[in-house]
């Protein structure tokens, strides 16, 4: 491999990146989409390819990932997938991991490895509206990081504070953000 990489990430490259980014900021909007199909009951199908950078659709995926989504029976499905709320915690914890990742190697800190474990507390009453007050979304999540690497303790806060900064999801799962729905009859 040619190139000066870090935990895997090339360096170089994400430098170059950068600069390209803030020489030509359209370059850096990106539009991504999923397509999901209602088997039955909570069972759905979610297929992922397609995605747009500055307006132009990108052909670097030649297949399709297909994704399964359902409940478990306590929420009347029959476990064929993990639950939409898994699916964030799964997009939160793949994000700030390699939002934290991308860091250290910006900064030439090199990971052993990492891993993280991720909680989240969510009432059913919220969702089935049972209860007002509350909310039918994560009350909270937790996220625990376990690093290893050499470098000094104040070095990983920053790591995991970045990794806050930077992370797309972890943005999108404490802002608010602006969702619109329209529907059409079939």
């Amino acid at each position: 491999m040619a190139g000066n990489f870090i935990n895997g990430i090339d360096v170089d490259k994400l430098n170059e990146t950068k600069n390209i980014l803030k020489d030509n900021p359209e370059v850096g909007k990106f539009k991504f989409m999923v397509e999901n199909k209602w088997i039955e009951a909570n069972y759905s199908q979610i297929t992922i390819q397609e995605f747009y950078q500055a307006g132009i659709k990108d052909g670097s995926r030649t297949k399709a990932w297909v994704f399964e989504l359902d409940e478990p029976p306590a929420f009347l499905g029959e476990n064929r997938g993990p639950n939409p709320v898994e699916y964030i915690l799964l997009a939160l914890s793949g994000c700030l991991t390699s939002a934290l990742v991308v860091a250290a190697s910006a900064k030439g800190v090199k990971l052993k490895s990492v891993e993280s474990h991720l909680e989240g507390d969510l009432d059913a009453r919220g969702f089935l509206k049972i209860d007002p007050d509350i909310r039918p979304g994560y009350q909270q999540i937790r996220v625990h990081f376990k690093i290893d690497t050499d470098a000094p303790d104040k070095e990983i806060v920053e790591l995991v504070e970045l990794a806050q900064q930077t992370s797309p999801v972890f943005d999108i799962v404490t802002n608010m953000v602006t969702v619109s729905v329209a529907y059409e009859k079939k």
